[in-house]
């Protein structure tokens, strides 16, 4: 068995992971060949920010990983750093199925159409092509329900070999990690590959969906392999939720894990209290509303939106009579957004019990009467030059949630140079992104380019951790140590160098006999 990475090595994008079983003409006993393998892949991602220097937009999305023996693609979620490279899976020739929770499955066709209309192509056949190829792979699965993923069952082994082999494999634990064999394409510092030294054989692979509390749909996948040698669990964690994180029930660790493959955005801090984030943001908004500034708020269309929407109501209802909020217009300038939020009221059933209790006393935890939706191109610039004309204050929030596109950009172009702006913060920021820029330029009264002009800051700039979908430090330590069978192999991707290693530490600290892998490690 070996994992290999395609991406989410050296940053946060670019999430894809390959799992290879059955794979013997790459160890030391060489039984078979080659058609013995079943691969499987976990996420197929776009890159951002940092991780695209000095690749060309063809080099980012380029397929340069054979795909012959992938038997199925498996979505942990629907976010663009995980999903946006299908359509380049699908015309490299892919034709397996696509397994996704309920959820993922229904919201995935709208992101990769929204991605092809940015990125590639507004021919609408082309697109609609795309989307029905898609909805044919597509195989939703209900959480908690293990599906049996097609395999190729090794013939050329013979049962001495096999008994061997399976006593071999419940003696040899290490793991060692090796350069990946890649073409002169691709980036060796993206990929690496991890063999676990276990000459096993395995005729069975299970796949099942566990909420990971991160957005609408989000899984972590669990793969149980089964054969002569005994039983192996790989656990890949996708994108893990915050602990008391709006809407969704935080996720539950698994009963066992051997092999895990964790992300570790957070890997080296801690957020704040539900209490501390709300009274931040309720300050920052009655702070920014004295002077009649507005208040931007770059977010993703599906997650953190929908979180954001969920609190403001929050705050709203608890300040009925402050007429501050009675009378703040707060924008959501997306239509991606809105189309999204009709999904998560679609989907209710998987809210936590703190939203199903609002909607039981007939409240409506993503609406309320501030909210105003936009939706034209033309209505959008028309709501900055208004904005800009009437110094009247709001609230915006739009995309993208690293400010790399979307409409945020013509708000920040216009807005940044304005003193009485204030940015606000509510998730992370790449590497690379104009979010980071900002970020770390704006406190020091810096500049930053959008679409190729130099914009002073001038804004306030704030940001709030507590409200990252992502599991903090402290988080990704419980998801670990609240398992029954404890992995004795974990492999942490999905993070900045100095969150790794952090992790890593941690983990260390906790599972002193386990092989802790970071990267090319």
């Amino acid at each position: 068995m070996q994992i290999i990475h395609h991406g989410a090595v050296n940053g946060v994008t670019g999430s894809c992971h390959q799992l290879d079983v059955n794979n013997y003409n790459n160890n030391s006993h060489n039984h078979g060949n080659g058609n013995n393998i079943s691969s499987y892949l976990i996420d197929c991602g776009l890159f951002q920010g940092a991780e695209t220097a000095g690749k060309s937009s063809a080099d980012q999305l380029q397929i340069t990983f054979d795909i012959q023996h992938i038997k199925a693609l498996i979505i942990t979620h629907c976010h663009i750093d995980h999903v946006g490279r299908i359509p380049y899976l699908l015309a490299a020739g892919f034709n397996q199925p696509i397994y996704a929770t309920t959820a993922t499955a229904a919201l995935l066709p709208l992101v990769i159409e929204d991605a092809l209309k940015v990125g590639v192509t507004r021919d609408p056949k082309l697109i609609q092509a795309c989307i029905n190829r898609l909805k044919k792979l597509l195989v939703p699965v209900d959480y908690g329900q293990w599906i049996t993923l097609p395999i190729n069952i090794p013939t050329a082994i013979s049962s001495t070999e096999s008994a061997t082999e399976m006593d071999s494999a419940s003696s040899i634990e290490k793991t060692t990690t090796e350069p990946a064999t890649i073409s002169s394409t691709e980036n060796t510092e993206d990929i690496s590959k991890e063999t676990i030294v276990t000459p096993a054989i395995y005729h069975k692979a299970k796949l099942k969906f566990k909420p990971a509390g991160h957005i609408l749909g989000s899984a972590y996948v669990e793969i149980d392999l089964s054969g002569p040698s005994g039983n192996h669990r790989v656990v890949f964690s996708g994108d893990l939720g915050a602990t008391y994180a709006p809407l969704l029930a935080s996720p539950k660790s698994p009963y066992r894990a051997d092999t895990l493959v964790i992300e570790s955005t957070y890997g080296d801090k801690n957020h704040q209290g539900r209490k501390e984030r709300s009274k931040q943001l309720k300050n920052i908004i009655e702070s920014a509303v004295k002077d009649n500034g507005v208040v931007l708020i770059p977010a993703f269309s599906i997650g953190r939106t929908q979180e954001l929407l969920y609190e403001f109501e929050h705050i709203i209802h608890r300040n009925k009579h402050n007429p501050v909020w009675e009378n703040i217009d707060i924008i959501v300038d997306s239509p991606m957004a809105a189309n999204f939020t009709q999904k998560y009221r679609q989907f209710k059933t998987l809210w936590d019990n703190e939203a199903k209790g609002k909607l039981a006393q007939g409240r409506h935890p993503l609406y309320f009467n501030q909210l105003i939706t936009i939706d034209s191109h033309q209505d959008h610039l028309s709501v900055i030059n208004y904005l800009d004309s009437t110094h009247k204050p709001a609230i915006i929030i739009a995309a993208s949630g690293m400010c790399t596109g979307g409409r945020i950009t013509n708000y920040l172009a216009r807005f940044l140079p304005i003193p009485t702006t204030d940015i606000l913060f509510v998730g992370y920021q790449a590497q690379g992104t104009t979010g980071r820029d900002i970020q770390t330029y704006g406190p020091q009264g810096g500049y930053v380019y959008i679409n190729e002009l130099k914009i002073d800051i001038k804004a306030a700039i704030h940001t709030i951790s507590g409200y990252s979908a992502h599991a903090d430090q402290h988080n990704l330590i419980n998801f670990v140590k609240r398992m029954h069978h404890k992995p004795s192999h974990i492999r942490i991707v999905h993070g900045d160098n100095e969150a790794k290693q952090a992790l890593a530490k941690e983990y260390r600290k906790m599972l002193p006999e386990a092989e802790i892998v970071i990267g090319k490690e």
